[in-house]
């Protein structure tokens, strides 16, 4: 045993009131083990992990024992605790882009823990550091010492992170969700080289995440923690198997199933309140649909899209980045057309680019039959009221200083949407409802509501111009499990309710598979293949397509 954790109790004073966060948690941690903690955003899984390491708020109180190779780390000195975080006890933090500084290049930050920490001169700290970056599979290490954090791709600083956490041979490293929202060929990538570094050096490791099936690929026990308590722990077997608690039981079954295509996603809530049924779709009954909706002409045509970028610097000219490369498709009045690859593919470009917040570079649009390829300023108000975006990050696109009632009602406004400001605010009260808040929420603002929360308000302003298309910008990749199925069951009944038409961007192709009708595969700009969504699933044509299959965390 390397660390033991005995009755931990952490408390925040908010309001000159107390708030237990955490409460009495006990586990331990062997040597050479990965030991998985689970559990939704504000279970305490990361609080838990920052008081290991002595990172918490001045306004928290610990209670409890946490013993870190028989050394007391609650009443340690600010000395001592120093000497061992970093060195003894790495951590790879959960977003990489806002852990690393930057103002400073990668290599230097890496450079950074080497010097503080060891003895070595300068030459030999760089030498480790390209080591690091070789051992992590850092492609072109050299480059990499050299640029800056924005100049490289997610999985990239996710690894520049692993590498500063292992750089002293830490005894013990905490993975705090280090593979949230990268794509699933980089996440398994994550996965595997982690449990490699575990191998070779012998570490421990805390894996922290709210994905069980992609615990249960990595960890050997696992403890499942809800409102700050742990709830059941075990074999990653024994609990991934044979869960004995209700919640337990929701998150491995929150995920979309590969196999089956459900009607409606169970829900955390619905398995602890046993209120779980499961419809699933006959192949009959998705006949019908498809017969019914392909009937009819297409809502959206896109004939040879065209995208480039022009390189900027450098003294040789080089050749534009094909952001999209002739791509083609049609999308039907009541369908949801999912579009699926790894960052970069061209994904979101082409949805901004229907929208026309990019200008293409060359090819047709075409929206219920006319060409909106080149549009006036008024003409694209107009398509805009019908073509509407919920993004990814729902905190960054909506205004922190504007009430949410305001913020679905000022598109309402410059739109004309009804002819009064008591119709319309009681219109967005009714949508509230709709999307699962209540009307009380109208006052509220941004920072008040949780990621779920969020993003539903993020839906509710998209559907309030009534529009007839919605692009969902990888909505709910950055969502808990739970939440993720709720916002998905959401979106479908909506659709339903208003007969819209979704493009459904996502790197996550189980959650692509169970929202789609027709599915795109992207690569590098390209179509690498586009057919029925079940169909892609079962027979896969190109390799590609059967890689991002085969990445994704299926548990053990």
């Amino acid at each position: 045993m390397i660390l033991k954790v005995n009755n931990l109790t952490v408390k925040f004073l908010s309001n000159k009131q107390e708030n237990d966060v955490v409460r009495k948690i006990s586990f331990q941690l062997d040597k050479n083990k990965i030991l998985g903690i689970v559990g939704e955003s504000g279970s305490g899984k990361s609080v838990t992990a920052l008081a290991i390491l002595g990172l918490l708020s001045e306004n928290a109180t610990l209670e409890g024992e946490i013993f870190f190779k028989g050394k007391d780390l609650i009443n340690i000195s600010d000395k001592n605790i120093q000497k061992i975080r970093g060195r003894k006890i790495g951590m790879i933090f959960q977003e990489p882009m806002s852990s690393l500084n930057p103002t400073l290049t990668c290599g230097k930050q890496v450079y950074e823990v080497l010097k503080q920490h060891t003895d070595l001169n300068k030459k030999e700290i760089y030498e480790e550091v390209i080591a690091l970056f070789e051992k992590v599979k850092l492609p072109n290490s050299d480059r990499i010492f050299n640029s800056y954090p924005h100049q490289i791709s997610g999985g990239q600083k996710q690894r520049v992170m692993i590498a500063m956490a292992i750089a002293c041979k830490p005894d013990i490293l905490i993975a705090d969700e280090p593979t949230t929202a990268l794509d699933v060929t980089v996440q398994k990538e994550i996965i595997l080289l982690l449990k490699e570094l575990q191998e070779q050096n012998e570490m421990s490791i805390l894996f922290i995440s709210h994905d069980l099936p992609l615990v249960s690929e990595i960890a050997d026990d696992v403890i499942v923690i809800y409102k700050g308590e742990i709830i059941e722990k075990g074999t990653t077997k024994d609990i991934f198997y044979h869960p004995k608690n209700e919640y337990t039981k929701g998150l491995i079954n929150s995920k979309p199933s590969l196999i089956q295509r459900l009607k409606k996603l169970p829900t955390v809530n619905d398995f602890m309140n046993h209120e779980v049924v499961s419809e699933i779709y006959s192949t009959r009954e998705r006949e019908k649909f498809h017969q019914k909706i392909y009937a009819s002409k297409p809502l959206l045509e896109i004939v040879a899209l065209k995208k480039y970028f022009k390189r900027i610097g450098g003294f040789y000219k080089k050749p534009p980045i094909k952001a999209i490369d002739n791509v083609s498709f049609k999308l039907y009045e009541g369908e949801t057309l999912g579009l699926v690859g790894e960052s970069g593919c061209g994904k979101t470009t082409l949805g901004r680019s229907i929208l026309h917040l990019e200008k293409i570079t060359s090819g047709k649009i075409f929206y219920k039959g006319k060409d909106v390829t080149h549009l006036s300023t008024l003409e694209l108000r107009n398509l805009r009221k019908e073509i509407q975006i919920i993004f990814q990050d729902p905190f960054s696109s909506l205004n922190p200083r504007i009430s949410v009632g305001n913020s679905i009602l000022e598109p309402m406004t410059v739109h004309k949407i009804l002819s009064s400001y008591n119709e319309r605010k009681l219109y967005v009260l009714d949508l509230l409802k709709k999307v699962g808040l209540e009307e009380d929420h109208f006052n509220r603002y941004p920072h008040e509501f949780s990621g779920g929360q969020r993003q539903r308000i993020g839906i509710a302003r998209a559907i309030a111009l009534k529009p007839k298309l919605i692009i969902c910008d990888e909505s709910v990749s950055a969502l808990d499990v739970s939440v993720q199925a709720q916002v998905l069951n959401l979106l479908n009944e909506l659709k339903k309710v208003f007969n819209f038409s979704y493009i459904f961007i996502s790197h996550d192709l189980a959650v692509v598979k169970y929202m789609s009708d027709q599915l795109i595969v992207m690569n590098q700009g390209k179509i690498e293949e586009i057919n029925d969504a079940d169909e892609i699933y079962r027979a896969p044509k190109s390799r590609y397509t059967k890689n991002l299959i085969a990445a994704i965390p299926k548990g053990i």
